[in-house]
């Protein structure tokens, strides 16, 4: 954790290492989550006694474009064998994106004790540690929730549309080609999900992918970090700031940065992003 300490952040308590994670993994209190996009991954192989939290399956509506509820949030918390005293860890691919994701889907719900695991899948892979097939099985709990409150994390399309009115600032975090219009999802990936291209006018380009190593995956510096965001791009910690991707799940780890390593007290994840955006029919887009 020292290294973490060292990085100048506003909360780096909500950061552990694979260190941490080693020495507490098997704590009963601690309950290890792995959160990937490649569903494949973690039957593959994953840190022992961690458990495994779909993005697709778990934490959205079957039938709706939103969220699980309060009775959805309960169920998996029980299954998963989480208190709401447990500190939940969470980690996974893509340096971290879903892991994010997940934890930014559980403050919806308000389970504060969560923390994400810096370097994610990637470092905890590098350093060559243990890796399991075996699925754990825990003692369900009785968790209770309060009703899911997106208010203060999470932006709407007409909130957006307010945004740009009142010249606040967006933070696109998607690829330059994406932003400019180029493309409609990240290069390599299937082009489709939208019927427009471009960006939402006035956002800034800031890939999520700034912010971390490339090499391990951890996240750069508070120093590093304000002089991507603040330096460059103009933002302010008293900034308003709403951040989107595509899916909501790249922009939920700028999210994360802004919110918890460099302290912004207001940000929130547009999830609706690009899909629902370049959908739209008269709203502005710019390329």
């Amino acid at each position: 954790m020292s290294d973490i300490a060292s990085r100048g952040y506003v909360h780096p308590e909500m950061l552990v290492s694979t260190d941490w994670v080693a020495e507490h993994r098997t704590d009963p209190d601690v309950r290890i989550v792995e959160s990937n996009e490649d569903p494949l991954l973690y039957p593959s192989g994953h840190i022992p006694g961690a458990v495994q939290v779909d993005w697709t399956t778990d934490l959205n509506d079957p039938l709706r474009r939103d969220y699980l509820h309060r009775e959805g949030f309960e169920s998996l918390m029980s299954r998963i064998g989480v208190t709401p005293d447990t500190t939940v860890v969470f980690y996974g691919d893509k340096n971290n994106w879903w892991a994010c994701y997940a934890f930014w889907v559980f403050q919806l719900f308000g389970h504060k004790n969560a923390r994400v695991m810096d370097g994610g899948r990637l470092k905890w892979e590098k350093e060559g540690r243990d890796m399991t097939r075996e699925v754990p099985q825990y003692e369900p709990t009785r968790y209770t929730a309060p009703e899911r409150n997106d208010h203060g994390v999470r932006a709407f399309r007409d909130e957006v549309l307010s945004h740009i009115k009142s010249d606040k600032p967006l933070v696109d975090v998607r690829s330059p080609q994406e932003f400019s219009g180029e493309l409609l999802h990240m290069p390599n990936y299937p082009q489709e999900g939208a019927l427009r291209g471009g960006h939402i006018p006035g956002a800034k380009n800031v890939p999520w992918s700034q912010a971390v190593n490339t090499e391990d995956g951890t996240f750069k510096s508070a120093e590093e970090l304000r002089q991507i965001y603040e330096h460059n791009q103009g933002l302010s910690p008293e900034d308003d700031v709403i951040a989107y991707c595509r899916i909501g799940e790249r922009s939920s780890h700028t999210w994360f940065v802004l919110t918890y390593l460099l302290g912004y007290p207001k940000v929130r994840n547009y999830d609706g992003s690009w899909t629902e955006w370049g959908n739209l029919v008269n709203v502005p887009i710019e390329k």
